[in-house]
């Protein structure tokens, strides 16, 4: 999400001065690639871009082809195929080896249904959503590449595609159940075919970070170079401009309980107050949480576990999978800013479904 906010601040700038623009989108990766479907580059006709497709080995021609696209105004899919041992093919001797297809398509900034827009109006929605994007069609409209529709506009891509909704209803419940951006193939009763993107888009995680001491300020920069939601709680005299100007939003300790989630949110009880972690821990746990972190050793844990069974909770705190105490992976983490960053690439594994080991012992696919 982080990218596609600095997409659409770039895209902002660039209507004030009136510059023309085009979007590059990953829509297919096979093999080896350094960014996945859903990756963008938005290119200003002076040569500005932001975003990125690779790890740097293709934006140089990118940037060359988004420019064809401003050109022509017409959308287009680029192949960039380094499967082979090809020294002449782009990406060879960098690193890529693998074959990714990208959509240029022109933005025309005056269009309130070009792409960026879309992705202006789900930037803040705390759900996951859905962008489907036609990308190559057998029917004889070809200017339907590079179209985009919402969830809110599905009945103008049945109506364009003449596909039955309850098709592209079908794609959408199995993208939304594995959680996964997929590409189908739409037939319509005229037996015409559309490759459709069926992108997953997650919101950004929420992260309600509960303390006031020095080493939040650690926690707060790595979730803000993350893109991530902050919201910080604390004491209200205690906590400063400074710390404030970090965070989306502040509640001080004794409102804590009113504060609201979602599945996109996590919770990191770092207040060093016993008193005060443990009734909020005892608050959050009532709570369907996918991430409630617990700074401290474990016995710790183990003492707010006698202490919830003395005021008569009985429960067991081992047995709630989504509470995690002591926190983060185990880097070996010392100083609060690799505690911070041990915190948040646990919290990342957890909502990307992944245990945190090392890539090097992985079998298959790291993607």
């Amino acid at each position: 999400m982080k990218e596609i906010e600095k997409i659409i601040e770039h895209y902002e700038k660039a209507i004030l001065n009136n510059e023309k623009l085009a979007l590059g989108t990953v829509v297919k990766v096979e093999g080896s690639a350094y960014r996945r479907i859903g990756a963008r580059l938005l290119v200003s006709e002076t040569g500005q871009w932001t975003g990125g497709i690779s790890g740097g080995c293709l934006e140089g021609d990118a940037l060359k082809r988004a420019k064809i696209a401003i050109l022509k105004a017409k959308s287009s899919i680029v192949v960039y195929d380094t499967l082979e041992d090809d020294e002449h093919q782009i990406g060879v001797g960098l690193g890529c080896n693998g074959r990714i297809e990208v959509l240029f398509t022109p933005i025309n900034h005056k269009d309130k249904h070009n792409q960026v827009e879309f992705l202006k109006q789900i930037t803040n929605r705390r759900q996951a959503t859905i962008l489907l994007q036609i990308l190559s069609s057998n029917n004889s409209d070809s200017n339907l590449c590079g179209d985009i529709f919402t969830l809110d506009t599905l009945d103008d891509l049945a109506q364009k595609t003449l596909v039955d909704k309850h098709t592209i209803q079908a794609g959408i419940d199995s993208v939304f159940h594995k959680r996964k951006s997929n590409i189908f193939t739409l037939t319509n009763s005229q037996q015409e075919t559309f490759e459709v993107l069926f992108e997953h888009i997650r919101p950004k995680i929420k992260l309600i970070c509960i303390g006031d001491n020095y080493d939040v300020n650690a926690m707060i920069n790595v979730g803000n170079e993350l893109g991530w939601y902050i919201h910080l709680v604390g004491k209200t005299r205690k906590v400063g401009k400074t710390l404030l100007n970090k965070v989306d939003s502040f509640t001080d300790f004794a409102k804590a309980n009113d504060i609201k989630t979602d599945e996109y949110t996590a919770v990191v009880l770092m207040s060093h107050d016993y008193k005060t972690d443990l009734r909020l821990l005892h608050n959050f746990l009532k709570v369907d949480l996918p991430y409630l972190g617990l700074l401290g050793p474990k016995k710790r844990l183990w003492k707010m576990n006698d202490a919830l069974n003395d005021d008569g909770l009985q429960v067991n705190l081992d047995d709630f999978e989504h509470l995690y105490s002591p926190v983060g992976l185990d880097i070996g983490a010392e100083t609060p800013e690799e505690i911070a960053l041990a915190i948040a690439a646990e919290i990342t594994a957890v909502f990307r479904g992944r245990d945190g080991g090392f890539l090097k012992i992985r079998q298959g696919s790291i993607h």
